[in-house]
């Protein structure tokens, strides 16, 4: 018995009066019936907002289009000057060309590409100058004349100039200018020299033409004089760089036997200059 006369199971009096049962909190029901009553997740919330916040962006694009379309325009504001001068057009007459057709887009070296070309030294016999003909240059350039004219034309040369001078009867100086219709074919025509590295022709690899970024120009000079029985002793140097779409070349000769590097540079470094 307690303390009061009730038993230890039985719930305290209140007010005087004691409880015929005791409080207890109703027992959750398991299984399926629990896993129904859990409270949803919140990705279903997120979704109704996400959508709730897209569907008023659009509502307030289409009022502010809406809004703006019932609208008169805003004027800009005046220019400074009204009316700018401006060469009346005149029709095309006999001196009408290309170049005047079109002035802004002209560059220099779409004009007359022997106009590029340097002027001999002071003193010097101008052997030739102006432009030739890819096959006449092939001719004359080649050992085989036919099948260089045919890579020439493979990779769209456009135009060839040039200029020989000679020197005391000593020097003799040939600058060219091939310009291809495409930078690959100046590029082709840049490393096709391979050949110079020979022991027939240079005897070396040459190096890189001073002044000038790699792989844009190269200097090559003959190892040794060509001598042969009967003729003057020759040493020869050659340079070539590339510049867009043209390919300069010079070709230095000399029957003596003597040759100063820094002579083919400078008229190399002239040329590119022009160009």
């Amino acid at each position: 018995m307690g303390t009061h006369g009730y038993p230890p199971s039985a719930s305290r009096p209140v007010g005087g009066l004691p409880l015929e049962h005791e409080q207890t909190l109703p027992e959750q029901p398991e299984g399926e019936e629990t896993a129904a009553r859990r409270p949803r997740g919140r990705s279903r919330t997120v979704l109704l907002i996400a959508g709730a916040a897209v569907l008023g962006v659009l509502a307030g694009t289409v009022t502010g289009y809406a809004i703006q379309y019932d609208r008169e325009p805003t004027p800009l504001p005046p220019l400074a000057q009204q009316k700018i001068d401006q060469p009346k057009p005149q029709a095309p007459n006999e001196s009408t060309s290309a170049r005047s057709l079109n002035a802004s887009r002209w560059h220099k070296t779409d004009d007359d590409l022997a106009k590029l070309l340097i002027e001999a030294p002071a003193g010097a016999e101008v052997r030739s100058s102006g432009t030739v003909s890819p096959d006449e240059f092939s001719a004359d350039y080649y050992e085989k004349p036919g099948s260089g004219l045919g890579g020439q034309l493979r990779h769209d040369v456009r135009r060839i100039a040039e200029l020989r001078w000679a020197q005391d009867d000593r020097n003799f100086v040939t600058v060219r200018l091939l310009q291809y219709r495409e930078r690959s074919g100046a590029d082709w025509y840049q490393h096709a020299h391979d050949y110079l590295a020979e022991e027939r022709y240079t005897g070396n690899s040459g190096k890189d033409l001073p002044g000038v970024p790699a792989d844009f120009g190269h200097l090559w000079v003959d190892s040794a004089p060509r001598e042969k029985p009967g003729y003057l002793p020759v040493k020869a140097a050659r340079v070539l760089a590339r510049h867009g779409d043209i390919v300069m070349e010079v070709s230095y000769m000399n029957n003596r036997g003597v040759l100063d590097e820094k002579d083919i540079v400078e008229i190399a470094k002239r040329q590119l200059e022009r160009l």
